[in-house]
């Protein structure tokens, strides 16, 4: 003990119908120890015990790992109160209490941090305890369990890596295979007292001390223990993974001992209210008669089901278990997730919190509970009961957990990398978009997976057609990965172990070849990729929002996600546009899209490659623009379907926004040996001049080189091309009853200059068109925010814009100075050493872009109050990217079609937090 006593009070006491604490005290005591607190206040069997705060974590770390004086005896006060309400003695040599040991963070971290059972055993309370229990084979379990817990977690015994060794289980197995027993309750007395033996040597043995035989030095041992474990590695990869900060710290739970491995009459389980893997209702889970709490979840025995053996086996627990279960449901209102001791027919709860459940069970239990009057919509819609990300799972296929088991333990896993869209998805190997396209061609119903080292926009016609998309490098916003994401695609990126050979029509990972043709199956939750097929199950909602295949009606899962969705347009402040194009409209408007916040135009020249490469090649200005206007026609076939779709929604649409070398580089003339002396014979020029000029297009740094507005301000006809598109395309709409909302984006301007010089082509072209068309349409000209100075200098650049949009793909990119598609190899490591929370390109960089963000509305809103403000990269799917940008004051978020539910869901959230 050290430094100088103070008033704080770090220990608070519950059990016998009362408690210091409750649920409301959850940062102080954790989610343990408010909710143990909580059911004690309301009169439930909860075993005395008490609990050290989280802020006795803070300062143990804070002072290298020592206890203020004053917590000694906080701690002696309460293990007299266990004492008294419980009715023994710990360290008792004739009626001896036994202590557990656990964690309890403010959020629940299962399995990450260390508990300790059976405290306060040693050679003598043992005999007590075989006494007084009348069932010595039950208290020498008990000591060696507490052995073996105390050795691995306090004593440091506990292997590490694979190949270390298990001492005390090594021990334990040998011992059974000797007495010829399969589980360790079919050991004797004699037997265990042997096993009891050889575990207090091997203590000795391995870490040069003794066994502590005071209770008192187990206690504090485990204590330390716990808190320790606040800062080993899986807790703070789970907190990473979660969100947790690692500043909260653990409360600690030191508890009486109840016992289910008394006999048969005495039973062990863990209980939820719900099912929550689909959301059903009624008690269930799984228990063990005669047993420990971690047997049930250390798979050595099997385990019974609650709902379909409990109430035969112990029919008054059942029932008590029953209506404790409703009880805590309608208290907490919410599903719980319990862990129960049945001694001697007497239920104890040990634990109820919140319980984890998927995303399709976390729909239905959040309606089913407003539709049952106990919680209200608004109540319904809280980040912790439906996380918007969840909604990921009512959209997307999935696999069946059965098969992607069996898949792994066949040793089919061959890599896990990015998981970046979504869904599952099983195919034929694919490594050319051409291959795709023949493939489909011959069978429409054909089952393909994309298999690139990294994809390009060229690739986007096998994209379409693909089930899902692979490719061994890239990130979270490389272009396999927001295209995937745009049109609903699973994806995996990054997978570096992936050896893709184009020539050979190879992809080896490890010892494993596998060629074109073969199947693969990849799971765009996990990151998973496996060998061969594996079964997977649409989702509900798709077949009656898209595919139309199912009456709504008939679709449960629907009704309860179509009542969701109702409360959350009711309350969301900001609106959900889509970015998207003609072919996947229809969809985002399925989905509830407001309009569209991001056309990329670009996608629709690689339709008609050849005279988008005359264009390239052409050596003067008459040439060029011929070879534009012929693009025309095609621009204006897509604008008119995507204004139809939207139906009077405003459409933003970016001009040409890649640099030229995506559309002909060595890269396309390599893998196609004919393309030079087709572009020879179509434009009248020599190879050489072919060569050249692609030489001339190639950059080092083509994210920062020849793209975006300096495309069009270089070759204005271009701008001017797709101005008359576009405004050709709504004139004939409006014609004919048709509104239409056209907004043109301007990509990349940095400079109000550069702005000013395309905004004055557009709009020299809409006046040009209306006055051709004999009518006039409104129409906004704006500029995507995406490097630095544009948000710096935005109060220069809103003189003449009439909208921003963001885009965080790079501005992130820009700012950071952190490639997209190079950072994949670092990023987890910046993660796990805790320099970046998030990876920047998934969840906005707030205290760095989002600074710059609120820079640029700040500078825009200064110049015109009313300037509309968005969002189009692809963070605008991102529940916390959508909820930062709420509360910036941003007027619309745009994500990919699939990802629209999920704004919209974190934006009702946000909003209603701010009420």
């Amino acid at each position: 003990m050290s430094a100088t006593a103070t008033d704080t009070k770090y220990v608070y006491s519950f059990g016998g119908g009362k408690a210091d604490g409750d649920t409301t005290m959850k940062n102080l005591l954790g989610g343990k120890g408010a909710n143990l607190a909580e059911m004690s206040n309301i009169g439930l069997p909860v075993p005395a015990g008490f609990t050290i705060t989280t802020e006795l974590c803070t300062y143990y770390y804070d002072h290298d790992r020592s206890y203020p004086p004053e917590l000694k005896d906080q701690v002696d006060s309460a293990m007299r109160q266990i004492e008294e309400v419980m009715g023994a003695k710990f360290g008792d040599s004739e009626n001896p209490l036994l202590l557990s040991c656990r964690s309890g963070a403010r959020e629940s971290m299962p399995g990450m941090m260390d508990t300790i059972l059976n405290l306060g055993l040693n050679d003598e309370t043992v005999q007590a305890l075989a006494k007084s229990s009348g069932n010595e084979a039950f208290a020498y379990d008990s000591y060696r369990r507490l052995i073996q817990m105390y050795g691995e977690v306090v004593m440091g015994m506990k292997p590490q890596a694979k190949e270390d060794p298990d001492y005390f289980e090594d021990i334990l197995e040998k011992k059974k295979h000797e007495f010829g027993v399969e589980f360790d309750s079919q050991l004797t007395a004699e037997n265990l007292k042997e096993v009891v033996a050889q575990f207090k040597a091997k203590v000795k043995e391995v870490t040069g001390k003794d066994f502590p035989t005071d209770p008192n030095e187990q206690v504090w041992g485990a204590i330390s223990a716990v808190f320790g474990s606040w800062m080993n590695d899986r807790a703070m990869v789970y907190r990473r993974e979660y969100g947790i900060p690692h500043e909260w710290g653990t409360a600690t739970n030191v508890q009486a001992m109840v016992f289910g491995n008394l006999g048969d009459d005495c039973a062990t389980g863990v209980g939820l209210t719900r099912d929550c893997a689909i959301g059903e209702p009624g008690f269930n889970g799984d228990y063990l008669i005669n047993a420990q709490g971690e047997d049930v979840v250390a798979g050595i025995r099997a385990p019974k089901r609650i709902e379909e053996t409990l109430a035969q086996d112990m029919p008054e627990a059942y029932e008590h278990l029953d209506k404790i279960g409703k009880t805590l449901e309608r208290h907490y209102k919410e599903v719980q997730d319990i862990e129960f001791t049945v001694q001697k027919g007497q239920v104890w709860m040990l634990q109820t919190r919140n319980a984890k459940r998927t995303g399709f069970a976390a729909v239905k239990i959040a309606v089913d509970l407003v539709n049952e009057g106990l919680i209200t919509p608004e109540e319904a819609l809280q980040p912790k009961r439906v996380p918007a990300d969840g909604l990921n799972q009512l959209l997307q296929p999935l696999f069946d957990p059965s098969a992607k088991k069996q898949a792994s333990e066949d040793g089919h896993l061959l890599t896990k990398a990015i998981n970046a869209g979504p869904g599952a998805a099983t195919g034929q190997i694919v490594f050319h978009a051409s291959d795709a396209e023949e493939e489909y061609e011959k069978d429409k119903n054909v089952q393909m997976i994309l298999v690139r080292r990294e994809t390009s926009p060229e690739d986007l016609r096998g994209m379409r057609l693909a089930k899902g998309i692979l490719t061994a490098f890239g990130g979270a916003s490389s272009h396999a990965a927001l295209v995937s994401r745009q049109m609903g695609k699973t994806c995996i990126v990054g997978a570096s172990e992936l050896d893709i050979d184009y020539h050979a029509g190879t992809v080896t990972v490890g010892d494993k070849v596998l060629k074109a043709g073969d199947w693969i199956s990849i799971d765009g939750f996990t990151g998973e990729v496996f060998e061969g097929k594996v079964d997977t199950s649409a989702s509900e909602i798709i077949e009656v929002l898209i595919n139309k295949t199912k009456k709504p009606e008939d679709a449960p899962i629907y009704q309860r996600y179509s009542q969701l969705m109702e409360w959350v347009d009711k309350h969301r402040t900001l609106n959900v546009r889509a970015n998207t194009e003609a072919d996947e409209a229809e969809k985002s408007a399925a989905f509830g899209a407001e309009g569209v916040g991001l056309c990329r135009t670009e996608h629709m020249f690689f339709s008609r490659l050849d005279d988008m490469r005359e264009m390239i090649l052409a050596t003067d200005q008459a040439t060029r623009e011929a070879a534009v206007m012929k693009l025309l026609p095609h621009q204006k076939e897509d604008f008119t379907k995507l204004f139809e779709a939207m139906a009077g929604k405003p459409v933003t649409i970016r001009l040409l926004d890649p640099p030229l070398h995506e559309f002909l580089s060595h890269h396309h003339l390599e893998e196609d040996p004919d393309l030079a002396h087709k572009l020879a014979d179509m434009t009248g020029k020599s190879k050489e001049d072919i060569h050249r000029r692609v030489e001339e297009l190639a950059e080092s740094n083509p994210m920062l080189g020849f793209r975006g507005c300096r495309l069009g301000i270089v070759y204005p006809e271009i701008t001017a091309m797709q101005a008359r598109a576009i405004f050709e395309a709504a004139c004939e709409l409006k014609k004919s009853g048709t509104e239409v909302l056209p907004e043109v984006m301007i990509p990349l301007a940095g400079f109000a200059a550069e702005f000013k010089n395309q905004a004055k082509i557009v709009r020299e072209t809409a006046a040009k068109v209306f006055e051709e068309q004999g009518i006039e349409i409104p129409y906004l000209v704006g500029t995507m925010i995406e490097i630095p100075r544009a948000a710096l200098t935005a109060d220069e650049i809103a003189q003449d814009a009439e909208f921003f949009s963001f885009g965080t793909n790079d501005l992130t990119q820009t700012t950071l100075g952190m490639s997209r598609d190079d950072y994949g190899p670092f990023i987890t490591k910046y993660r796990e050493a805790d320099i970046v929370p998030n990876d920047p390109f998934q969840t906005v960089d707030q205290s760095g872009v989002g600074k710059l963000m609120k820079i640029g509305i700040e500078g825009g809103r200064g110049v015109k109050s009313d300037l509309k403000i968005g969002i189009c990269g692809e963070h605008g799917g991102d529940p916390n990217s959508v909820m930062f940008c709420h509360r910036a004051g941003l007027n619309y978020v745009s994500c990919s079609p699939f990802r629209i539910p999920i704004a919209k869901l974190a934006a009702a959230q946000v909003a209603l937090l701010a009420d």
